[in-house]
């Protein structure tokens, strides 16, 4: 979540935003091979030296020691948050997926291409200036193992009565699983973007 997408949230924009329908176990196995491709590409990252983790483009941009830094951070929020509705949700016969309006902008904004463009964040979660090194990589693998955990654990139950707040607001709740949408692949987004800043 980002100043520009909330900026952007306007009823035209909402207006060509349809809803995604999917089997639940679908979404989840799809999101779960995501995550594990997310942990390979992980650990191919972490075998570069410290040099290329902490190389940069240039002054505007990211290390991939800073774009991971950024995901974890996210990652503090959304993993506790996910974890607390699903310990109170009850088993479901409803086996489809409705993606909300809200959520399915935001997720779809999330997705990686080779076109992408720089997204302000807020402040909190922006890691310029922080002291980063390897233990930022072994705490973003110990967080996918938590999504894939909680991937698990949402089988058999409603997809779209859970509801998570979003880092930014309480007062703004998903369907947990457009957050799970949205977290995974927010992650993709800025792996693509660690990878790229590697020497």
């Amino acid at each position: 979540m980002n100043q520009d997408l909330l900026s952007n949230c306007n009823g035209s924009l909402w207006r060509n935003i349809i809803d995604m329908k999917i089997d639940s176990n679908k979404l989840i196995d799809e999101l779960k091979v995501k995550t594990l491709a997310i942990i390979d590409q992980m650990k191919s990252i972490k075998s570069q030296g410290a040099k290329s983790l902490n190389a940069k483009l240039n002054d505007d941009t990211w290390s991939a020691l800073e774009c991971i830094e950024h995901l974890n951070r996210y990652g503090r929020f959304y993993i506790p948050e996910m974890k607390k509705r699903i310990s109170v949700a009850k088993k479901s016969s409803n086996s489809t997926f409705t993606s909300g309006w809200l959520g399915n902008y935001f997720a779809k904004s999330m997705i990686p291409s080779t076109t992408m463009k720089p997204i302000k964040t807020f402040e909190s979660m922006n890691p310029v200036g922080s002291k980063l090194d390897e233990s930022v990589i072994d705490e973003f693998l110990t967080q996918q193992n938590y999504i894939l955990e909680i991937l698990e654990s949402v089988r058999g139950k409603d997809l779209n009565k859970m509801k998570t707040s979003i880092s930014i607001s309480n007062l703004v709740k998903l369907r947990i699983g457009d957050t799970l949408r949205v977290v995974i692949y927010h992650n993709e987004r800025h792996i693509l973007q660690a990878q790229r800043a590697l020497l």
